[in-house]
C-alpha cells in the first residue's frame, strides 16, 4: 500500500444512491467499475467516512469499492415511514444483500469493524456464495442473544457503559438531546490515541442526523440484550445464528492493541475455531477501535491480501 497520513482525505470520489430492500441506500463509491467489488462496512458511532483514506487506497489498487451508509445513518432513508424501525443483526445483513442486488453485484469482498464486522461475518456464513473473502476487525462478532446474558468482568463491562444506558427511558432521551457529545466521547475512549480533529468528527456527526438514527441505535442495543424484540419473519435466520455458524471462506481478522472490547489477550485465539478456511490474523499496535480510520493503509492491506489467498 502507498503510504497514506490518517485524515488525508476529506471528501469522497463519488455519493450515490439506490432503492435496495426496504431502504434508499446512500453510499459512497470509488475506484474502477469494472474492478473487483470491495464492500466496506462502518460502526457505531460512526459511519462510511471511517473509510475516507481506505477507499481511495483500494481504488488505486483496481478495486471497485462500496461503502453504504447502513440503515438510520446519513443518507440512507427507509421507504416507508410506517416500516418497523428494525436493527437485529439479519436484517443489517440483508440490508447489504439488497444492495448487492440492486447494484447487479453477484460478489464481492466484505470489510469491516464494529456493527460492519458482524455484517459481514453474517453475510460470510449464510450467504458464502455472495461473499469473495472477509476482514473483519476483533474477530467472529456474531451474536448470540442467550451468551448475552452472560455478565464479563467488570472492567469489559465498563467499556459497554452506553448500552446499558440505552436500555433505559432516559438513555433514550440523551441520546436525543446529546447524540453527536455521546460519539465523540465514544471515540475518545474507545480509541484513545487517535488525535482527531473537529472537523473529521464533524463529517461523521452529519451522519447522526438522520431522522431513524436513534430508534435504529436504541433498537440495536436492546436487541441484543434480548430487551426489544425482532421481527418474526427472521426468526430462521436468528436461530442459524445462534448456534455461531462457522465461516469457509479466505478470512483477515485485525485486532487492535488499544480496542477496549478486544478479546484478551488480542491474538486472536478465542474465537479462531470459527474460521475455518485460509486464514491470518493481525494485531495493529498503539491502534484504538476505528481501525480503517485510524490505521487506513493496514486496512487496506488486509483486503489486498484476503484477495490473494
Amino acid at each position: 500500500m502507498p503510504t497514506v497520513k490518517p485524515g488525508t482525505h476529506t471528501a469522497f470520489a463519488s455519493l450515490k444512491h439506490t432503492k435496495a430492500g426496504v431502504l434508499d441506500i446512500g453510499y459512497a463509491e470509488d475506484g474502477p467499475a469494472d474492478g473487483p467489488v470491495v464492500i466496506l462496512l462502518h460502526g457505531f458511532p460512526y459511519d462510511i467516512h471511517s473509510y475516507i483514506d481506505v477507499a481511495p487506497l483500494l481504488a488505486g489498487a483496481g478495486y471497485r469499492v462500496i461503502v453504504p451508509y447502513l440503515r438510520g445513518h446519513g443518507t440512507t432513508r427507509f421507504l416507508s415511514d410506517k416500516a418497523f424501525r428494525n436493527a437485529q443483526q439479519s436484517v443489517v445483513a440483508l440490508d447489504v444483500i439488497a444492495l448487492m442486488d440492486a447494484l447487479k453485484i453477484r460478489k464481492a469482498i466484505l470489510a469491516g469493524f464494529d456493527w460492519g464486522s458482524r455484517t459481514a461475518d453474517i453475510i460470510a456464513a449464510l450467504w458464502p456464495d455472495r461473499c469473495k473473502a472477509l476482514v473483519s476487525v476483533s474477530g467472529y462478532l456474531i451474536t448470540n442473544r442467550e451468551a448475552q446474558k452472560t455478565p464479563l468482568p467488570p472492567k469489559a463491562e465498563l467499556a459497554w457503559w452506553y448500552q446499558y444506558y440505552f436500555a433505559t427511558d432516559r438513555g433514550v432521551a440523551g441520546l436525543k438531546e446529546y447524540g453527536p457529545d455521546f460519539a465523540r466521547l465514544i471515540w475518545e475512549n474507545v480509541s484513545p490515541t487517535w488525535a482527531f480533529d473537529d472537523a473529521t468528527f464533524e463529517r461523521t456527526a452529519a451522519s447522526f442526523k438522520n431522522p431513524d438514527w436513534v430508534p435504529i441505535v436504541i433498537h440495536n442495543y436492546r436487541w441484543r440484550l434480548g430487551l426489544a424484540k425482532g421481527d418474526p419473519r427472521y426468526d430462521r435466520l436468528e436461530d442459524r445464528l445462534a448456534d455461531r455458524p462457522k465461516i469457509a471462506l479466505p478470512t483477515v481478522t485485525l485486532d487492535a492493541e488499544l480496542d477496549p472490547f478486544t478479546p484478551a489477550p488480542g491474538d486472536g485465539s478465542s474465537y479462531r475455531d470459527r474460521f475455518l478456511g485460509p486464514y491470518t490474523h493481525r494485531t495493529l499496535k498503539g491502534i484504538g477501535h476505528n481501525v480503517p480510520q485510524e490505521a487506513p493503509e493496514e486496512f487496506a492491506q488486509a483486503v489486498v491480501d484476503v484477495d490473494r489467498f
